[in-house]
């Protein structure tokens, strides 16, 4: 028999991946023997005490993470590495399903990890697909906590690129929640000291690189530089250089560097860099993946041709 609180639970469900708490039958409270019936015939799942799947359809990871932040209480929210994942950033993880609640009051289980906070105020909380989570500005913070350095600098360029957060969003949390002590705050406080001689990457793999100049030794390469003839004219845009000697560096994504268009498209472009007195060194994901030495050899030969810019950083040191 289909009652007036299974229909108000198929609603329910569709709007939520799936999954429902008792609290929103409105009313229409079952019974305990009726909601055990329910399990027991397949019709519904039990989640946490009071928190159910319908069944019928494969289930949703979006459904298990709304259903973790049901049963850690009304000020829960999907963090860390979860949260990355529903914002698609780096540093992103589905399993195990990480929650901030102020306290946590059932079992703990493999499938679910639980940071227990009371500093979550309302500007740390936002939502996404209809799921509490910690704001992107919060969800830098707390990454560097579960994540090494490189992976929260970046997942802040990537949603600086995307326009999810500011600098000034960024550097405001830190007074309130950056006292000493706190997870994650050093990190971040870090990538943001670090990170204010360049604008954002275009990529991972474009961080990555600039991580590995650095830990070459090499100067700090300019991001995203716009190359200009002698002229004015716009001769192209490349992944990172050292305009004062007219070296570019290249990242060559397989996704985006594959196919015959690209082929001639990048060929004509480094054609003009060349002939306008650039050179241009490329980078690959092997390149880079490997820790970058051959890749860092060859820069460092470039500079070498050019001593009085290496004077002019030794002198600024």
């Amino acid at each position: 028999m289909v009652t007036a609180a299974d229909v108000i639970v198929r609603s329910l469900a569709a709007q939520q991946h799936g999954v429902f708490h008792l609290g929103q039958l409105d009313g229409h409270a079952l019974t305990r023997p009726t909601r055990e019936r329910r399990v027991q015939s397949g019709t519904w799942s039990s989640l946490y005490d009071g928190v159910y799947r319908l069944n019928g359809a494969p289930p949703l990871w979006e459904g298990d993470v709304l259903a973790a932040c049901w049963a850690g209480g009304p000020r829960a929210v999907a963090s860390h590495r979860t949260a990355a994942a529903l914002w698609a950033l780096p540093g992103k993880r589905r399993q195990p399903i990480e929650i901030m609640c102020p306290r946590w009051r059932r079992a703990q289980t493999a499938e679910l990890v639980v940071h227990e906070s009371m500093a979550l105020d309302p500007d740390d909380v936002s939502s996404v697909d209809g799921i509490p989570v910690t704001s992107i500005a919060r969800t830098l913070l707390d990454l560097g906590a579960v994540a090494r350095p490189l992976t929260v600098q970046m997942a802040t360029d990537n949603a600086l690129r995307r326009e999810l957060v500011t600098l000034a969003d960024l550097h405001g949390l830190l007074p309130r929640l950056g006292r000493s002590g706190r997870n994650g705050a050093g990190v971040l406080r870090a990538v943001l000291d670090d990170r204010g001689w360049r604008r954002p990457t275009d990529s991972e793999m474009e961080s990555l690189l600039l991580d590995i100049v650095q830990r070459h030794g090499l100067p700090v390469p300019t991001v995203q530089f716009i190359v200009l003839s002698d002229r004015g004219e716009f001769l192209g845009q490349v992944d990172a250089a050292y305009p004062a000697v007219k070296l570019a560096i290249e990242y060559e994504s397989y996704e985006h560097h594959v196919g015959k268009l690209a082929l001639v498209r990048d060929s004509a472009r480094r054609n003009q860099l060349i002939a306008a007195g650039w050179t241009v060194i490329t980078a690959t994901a092997v390149d880079l993946q490997s820790g970058g030495q051959d890749l860092c050899n060859a820069i460092r030969a470039c500079l070498a041709r050019h001593p009085e810019f290496l004077a002019s950083l030794n002198h600024q040191i």
